[in-house]
């Protein structure tokens, strides 16, 4: 058989004496056949120069092969210095889609429009959907649930709703942190949070409250503060909290950003970090480890979120099945704290 007439997957399952079901699991990097068998059929293809009309193939399945990662058009902040969680996770989900041979699509979504899901999915636009779930904004979430769409969520699952979430374990997060700040010995250690109503940031604090808890310590109500997730309002919260009497010996801030923004506050108080107060951030952004006073803060493992965001959508796309993971945290130690 000459190099011209492999045109179809029959020509190669008849080169390879396998079947057209083998040879398409092969060529689709299928876990269902055995590596040598895959090899051996893709050095086939590829001397042969053989490739699978794509298009053609997701017609037939209606398929797009396409995830869309969603974005309320009432977070402006996306996509800036104001966000760089929501930059890194984008990362992270675009390596895992690649990974599996589906692209990415970006969507941004009026929170009023009850229509934009069944649109995108009629039209077989996109297979799927990922979104940044919040329990203060829950449009998005309940036009999915409600059209029973394929979609996966980051952030404290919501207990009415039944769907698929990846979240960090935020209260192991709020207790390493303080547990870090009192074995330093730290006594007056405050709480800097993101939007006080907010799920993670709640259960970030009860990880804080418990901790001190455990230790025969209680939480002091004038050493708590709240932000938006911003550098300034970091820097806002912070200086509220110098003012009190007496002042934090140290903070947990559960945001890098915020964090970064409490530095600023604290050393133009005129004070020093860690010397003065110590600060621990959490999420462990690039930046983290590249301010100007290393952060020490709780990682979340955001490649590894990226991965089973992927991984848990696309396995609830083929199969219908559901699962609520909680990925682990681990303190990272540099120089704030």
């Amino acid at each position: 058989m000459s190099k011209k007439t492999v045109q179809t997957l029959d020509d190669i399952a008849q080169l390879a004496g396998v079947s057209k079901s083998t040879v398409s699991r092969a060529l689709n990097n299928s876990p269902l056949i055995s590596q040598e068998t895959k090899e051996r059929i893709q050095a086939i293809a590829q001397e042969y120069h053989f490739r699978i009309n794509v298009p053609a193939r997701n017609l037939r399945l209606q398929q797009s092969r396409i995830v869309a990662f969603v974005v309320p058009t009432y977070y402006p902040e996306f996509f800036s210095a104001e966000d760089l969680f929501g930059l890194e996770i984008l990362g992270g989900i675009s390596k895992g889609l690649r990974a599996l041979g589906y692209d990415l699509l970006i969507i941004h979504v009026d929170p009023h429009d009850t229509t934009w899901a069944r649109t995108y999915l009629d039209s077989r636009r996109v297979d799927g959907f990922i979104i940044m779930a919040s329990n203060r904004r829950q449009e998005h979430l309940k036009s999915l649930v409600e059209l029973d769409a394929p979609f996966i969520a980051w952030g404290v699952p919501i207990s009415k709703f039944n769907y698929c979430s990846v979240t960090g374990d935020n209260i192991m997060g709020g207790t390493l942190a303080t547990q870090h700040l009192m074995q330093i010995g730290r006594q007056r250690i405050a709480f800097l949070g993101g939007p006080k109503d907010e799920l993670t940031v709640q259960y970030c604090f009860q990880g804080f409250k418990t901790a001190l808890q455990n230790a025969g310590r209680s939480v002091d109500p004038n050493l708590v503060a709240y932000g938006d997730y911003s550098h300034d309002s970091g820097f806002a919260a912070m200086q509220r909290l110098m003012e009190q009497s007496p002042k934090p010996d140290a903070v947990f801030v559960n945001s890098d950003l915020m964090a970064i923004g409490a530095i600023n506050a604290i050393q133009h108080s005129g004070k020093t970090v860690p010397e003065d107060v110590a600060v621990v951030g959490y999420d462990d952004l690039s930046i983290a480890a590249y301010n100007n006073l290393p952060l020490t803060t709780i990682r979340q493992n955001i490649s590894l979120v990226g991965k089973l965001l992927t991984q848990n959508l696309i396995q609830f796309i083929q199969t219908g099945t559901i699962t609520n993971v909680t990925t682990p945290v681990e303190l990272v130690v540099r120089q704030s704290a």
